[in-house]
């Protein structure tokens, strides 16, 4: 596992661009996936530190991805990146381990601060 590899999972292009660019920019590398189906196979091929992900998607939605991942056994950290402020939503993502939620349009200064500081408290970073 990668402490600085960033898996960004959005089935909006533009997105995708502006985080992993923003992310890049700070020193992090990217993997892009355009749903949680490409997502899922993309955290097990390439063993992301982070996956940043949007809960409205095709085929597989965000929360059933983090479901999926199990984070709650493991060490890889899961912030959500959506324009849902539901709060039963919120809910079923932090009791399937996600790390925090942020709302679309998200400032990408503070995402990246975001982004170091879960990082920085993740486990494997000490051992990194």
């Amino acid at each position: 596992m990668s402490s600085r590899k960033i898996l960004i999972v959005d089935d909006s292009e533009t997105i995708r661009q502006r985080v992993a660019g923003a992310l890049e920019a700070a020193g992090f590398s990217t993997i892009t996936a355009r749903d949680g189906v490409e997502g899922l196979v993309a955290a097990q091929k390439e063993r992301p530190a982070m996956v940043i992900l949007d809960v409205n998607m095709p085929r597989m939605n965000g929360l059933d991805m983090l479901e999926s991942l199990d984070v709650r056994n493991s060490e890889l950290a899961v912030l959500l990146l959506t324009t849902e402020v539901q709060p039963s939503l919120m809910a079923r993502a932090k009791k399937a381990g996600a790390k925090g939620w942020m709302v679309k349009p998200v400032n990408l200064e503070q995402l990246v601060a975001t982004v170091r500081k879960v990082i920085a408290q993740a486990p494997a970073a000490v051992s990194a």
